[in-house]
C-alpha cells in the first residue's frame, strides 16, 4: 500500500494504431513511464468500444488507419466528448494536416519518435489540457464577477451598455452590438447599437442615428425587425448560413448590408415581465462563431439577464432618443493593459489581430505570427513582449533568414571555446541571453531541418546545451516566431516539421496584408508624413485627393513597409506644402491565374474550377438557395464552398465579375 503512495499510477491511456509493432513499443514506453495503457485498437469502431466501456484520460491517436475511417474521424468524436487526444503520424499531406489542425489536438508526435518526445509531448498535453479547463473556468468566473459589479455601478442605461459590450468583446469578439426588444425598435423603448470604431472604442447609434444611417423611416424599420430570425436559445450564424437568413428582406440584412457584416451570434433574454430582450453580436469576420462561444453565451446568461433588468427598471427615466455622442471608450470598464504603441489603423482586421494580442499577452504561451512580408509582424510581436509580464525582462530577437545555417546554432545556444575553427571564445547564445525574457524567432520558415528538431527539443524541455558544451542549462524564456511562409505546405513538402508545427502553433495570430485593410491607408500615410516631415525639416500638410486615390487603388505587394518608402521619398521630393502626386509602379492587381495552355489537355482540377467558375458566373455568384450555384451542380452548398476554397474560387471575385 505505501509502495503505491509512493508511485501513483499515471493517467490511464488507449492507444490507436492499426501497425502491431509500433502499438507494442508504445505499449512497453508507457508501461515503463507508470502510465496504464487500457488497450490497443486498430480501428475506429473498436476504439469506440473501449471508449464506451472504459473512458481513457488520453488518447494516442495514428491518423492513417486500416478501414474507411481515419484516426481524424475518431478526432472529432474524442472532441465531442472531451477526451484530449495526441495524433501519430509520419509527414502528411497539406490538406490532410488542415483536416487534423482543425480537430484541436493537443500534440503531434512525428514517427519516429524517441522515448524521451513521447514522455514530454505527454506531459505537455496534460499541461495544456488542465490549464485549458482552468482558463476556461477562470474566464467564465472572471466575466461573472464583471458584470454582476456593473450592476451596482450608479450609471445611466447607455454607460452601463458600453460597460456589457467592452467586458465581452475580449471573450466574444463582434464589430457591430444591438440590444433591445425583440419587435419594439421605438425611440422611448431602451434600445441602442454600437459600432466598434477603435480598440476599445465604440460608436453609440440610436434609434434616430440608424435611421439617418439606412435611410429607412421608423415604420420602416419596425417592419424591417419583425422579419428578423428569432430565438429562444443562444444561436450563431456565420458565412453563407448568414447570408441565407439575410436572404429574406429583415434589419438582419440592412444591418448587413450597412455595415458590412457576415456573422452574428444572439444572446435571447427573457425579463420578468415576459418581453423578450435581444442582445445580437455581429461581426465582419465570416467564420467568427463558434460553439464555445455559445457555451459562455449560455454560462453568463443569467448575469446578463440581471444586468439588462437592472438597466430597464432603473434607467426609464432616461429612454429618450439617444443622440450619438462622440465614440465612447471601454477602457474604463474593463482594463486590458495592452502597449499598441507604433500601430496604426482601425479596419475590422487589425482589431481583430489587436483583439489576439490583448488575449495572449499576459500568457507564457508560444506564439506564432503570420503574414506577408511588410505587414508589420516586428511590431505585434514588440507589442505582445510589452504587454506581457515579462515586459521587465530581456526581449532577443535573430532573423533565421539572414545567417548562414551553419551558424545559426551558434547564435541560438551558444558555443564552448574550441568548439569549431574560429570559435576562440566562449559565446552566450540568444536563449539564454532571453532567459526570464522573450525570444523572437523572425522568419522561422527559413531555419533548415536538422536544426528544427533541437529547438523543438528546446522548447519542450526548456533546457540547451552551447555547441561543445556537455552541461544542460535551464531556461525560461516565452517564444514568438513569425514567418511569411505557409508552414502547411512546407510542411507537406518536408520542409518543416510537423511536430514543431503544432508547437509553435499553440496560439496564431495572421496579420492581414495592405490591400486587405485599405481603410487604414489614409492614417498610415499621414503617420508616416509627419515622421519624415519631422526628419527632414519639412512643413508637409497633407495629401492631394489624386494622390490619395492613387494610394488607394494600388494593391501594395510590399505592404506597410512599401507604403512608408514611398512616403518618405515623396515627402524628400515634394517641393510645395501638399503632396500633389505619388511615384507608383506600374498597377498591380491581384494576380489572376496563368492562361491554359490550350494545346494540352487539362487536368480534371482545371476542368472542374473552369465549370464551377462558368455556373457561379450565370447565378451573379449566389451559392444558396433555389436557382443557386449547388442547386444546378447538384450539390450540398457546404461541399461547394469547400471545394471552392480548395480549387482557389473567390465568391466575391466572381460575384464583382457577373456584375461587369
Amino acid at each position: 500500500m505505501e509502495k503505491q503512495q509512493l508511485n501513483p499510477m499515471k493517467e490511464e491511456i488507449l492507444i490507436v494504431e492499426d501497425q502491431f509493432v509500433e502499438a507494442d513499443y508504445l505499449r512497453l514506453m508507457l508501461t515503463r513511464a507508470g502510465y496504464r495503457v487500457i488497450d490497443i485498437a486498430r480501428s475506429v469502431n473498436q476504439a469506440l468500444l473501449f471508449i464506451q466501456q472504459q473512458r481513457p484520460d488520453f488518447v494516442l491517436l495514428d491518423i492513417f488507419l486500416k478501414g474507411k475511417q481515419t484516426g481524424i474521424d475518431l478526432a472529432w468524436q474524442l472532441q465531442e466528448q472531451g477526451i484530449p487526444f495526441i495524433y501519430l503520424s509520419a509527414n502528411s499531406s497539406e490538406d490532410v494536416l488542415n483536416e487534423a489542425k482543425a480537430t484541436q489536438p493537443y500534440g503531434f508526435l512525428v514517427k519516429p519518435f524517441r522515448e524521451r518526445d513521447l514522455l514530454v509531448t505527454l506531459e505537455i498535453a496534460k499541461y495544456h489540457h488542465q490549464h485549458s479547463l482552468e482558463a476556461k473556468y477562470r474566464k467564465e468566473a472572471q466575466l461573472k464577477t464583471t458584470l454582476n459589479n456593473i450592476v451596482i455601478e450608479p450609471l445611466e442605461s447607455e454607460h452601463k451598455f458600453l460597460k456589457i459590450i467592452t467586458a465581452i468583446q475580449p471573450h466574444i469578439p463582434f464589430d457591430f452590438a444591438a440590444l433591445g426588444f425583440e419587435h419594439t425598435l421605438q425611440p422611448d423603448v431602451s434600445s441602442i447599437s454600437f459600432l466598434r470604431v477603435g480598440f476599445n472604442q465604440y460608436q453609440p447609434i440610436g434609434f434616430t442615428e440608424l435611421s439617418t444611417i439606412t435611410r429607412k423611416t421608423g415604420e420602416e424599420l419596425l417592419h424591417l425587425q419583425s422579419n428578423n430570425v428569432s430565438a429562444t436559445n443562444v444561436v450563431f450564424y456565420n458565412d453563407e448560413v448568414f447570408d441565407n437568413i439575410c436572404g429574406q428582406t429583415s434589419l438582419d440584412k440592412l444591418l448587413a448590408n450597412s455595415f458590412h457584416l457576415r456573422s452574428y451570434l444572439c444572446i435571447p433574454i427573457n425579463t420578468p415581465g415576459g418581453r423578450s430582450f435581444s442582445f445580437r453580436l455581429y461581426s465582419r469576420r465570416p467564420d467568427a462563431y463558434n460553439a464555445e462561444h455559445t457555451a459562455l453565451s449560455e454560462v453568463v446568461r443569467l448575469q446578463l439577464t440581471t444586468c439588462f433588468e437592472n438597466i430597464l427598471q432603473g434607467g426609464r427615466a432616461h429612454n429618450a432618443v439617444h443622440h450619438a455622442p462622440p465614440a465612447l471608450s471601454g477602457h474604463a470598464a474593463v482594463g486590458r493593459p495592452v502597449a499598441f504603441e507604433g500601430i496604426i489603423g482601425k479596419s475590422h482586421l487589425l482589431l481583430n489581430a489587436l483583439d489576439m494580442v490583448g488575449e495572449v499577452a499576459l500568457m507564457d504561451t508560444s506564439v506564432l505570427i503570420l503574414g506577408e512580408s511588410g505587414t508589420g509582424k516586428e511590431k505585434i510581436a514588440d507589442c505582445i513582449h510589452a504587454s506581457s509580464n515579462r515586459k521587465s525582462g530581456p526581449f532577443i530577437k535573430l532573423n533565421c533568414a539572414t545567417l548562414p545555417s551553419s551558424l545559426i546554432e551558434s547564435e541560438l545556444f551558444g558555443h564552448e571555446k574550441g568548439a569549431f575553427t574560429g570559435a576562440l571564445e566562449k559565446r552566450i547564445g540568444k536563449f539564454e541571453k532571453a532567459n526570464k525574457g522573450t525570444i523572437f524567432l523572425d522568419e522561422i520558415g527559413e531555419m533548415p531541418v536538422e536544426l528544427q528538431v533541437k529547438l523543438l527539443r528546446v522548447l519542450q524541455e526548456r533546457e540547451i546545451e552551447r555547441v561543445g558544451g556537455n552541461d544542460v542549462i535551464k531556461i525560461d524564456v516565452r517564444v514568438i516566431a513569425a514567418t511569411n511562409k505557409n508552414l502547411e505546405k512546407e510542411v507537406a513538402e518536408g520542409r518543416f516539421r510537423l511536430d514543431l508545427y503544432y508547437r509553435l502553433n499553440v496560439f496564431p495570430i495572421h496579420i492581414p496584408a495592405l490591400r486587405e485593410r485599405k481603410e487604414d491607408i489614409p492614417a498610415l500615410a499621414y503617420h508616416f508624413m509627419n515622421r519624415y516631415n519631422h526628419k527632414a525639416g519639412k512643413r508637409i500638410s497633407g495629401f492631394s485627393d489624386d494622390a490619395l486615390k492613387k494610394m488607394m487603388m494600388y494593391d501594395w505587394p510590399g505592404n506597410i513597409r512599401e507604403l512608408e518608402n514611398l512616403v518618405e521619398r515623396q515627402v524628400l521630393l515634394e517641393k510645395g506644402p501638399i503632396i500633389e502626386d505619388v511615384s507608383l509602379p506600374i498597377h498591380r492587381g491581384i494576380p489572376e491565374a496563368p492562361a491554359i495552355d490550350e494545346k494540352r489537355m487539362k487536368t480534371i482540377h482545371e476542368n472542374e474550377r473552369d465549370y464551377i467558375v462558368a455556373v457561379l458566373k450565370k447565378c451573379n455568384g449566389r451559392i444558396w438557395g433555389s436557382g443557386g450555384a449547388a442547386e444546378i451542380l447538384n450539390l450540398p452548398p457546404t461541399t461547394l464552398t469547400s471545394k471552392m476554397k480548395k480549387l482557389g474560387i473567390k465568391k466575391g471575385y466572381i460575384s464583382s465579375e457577373s456584375e461587369k
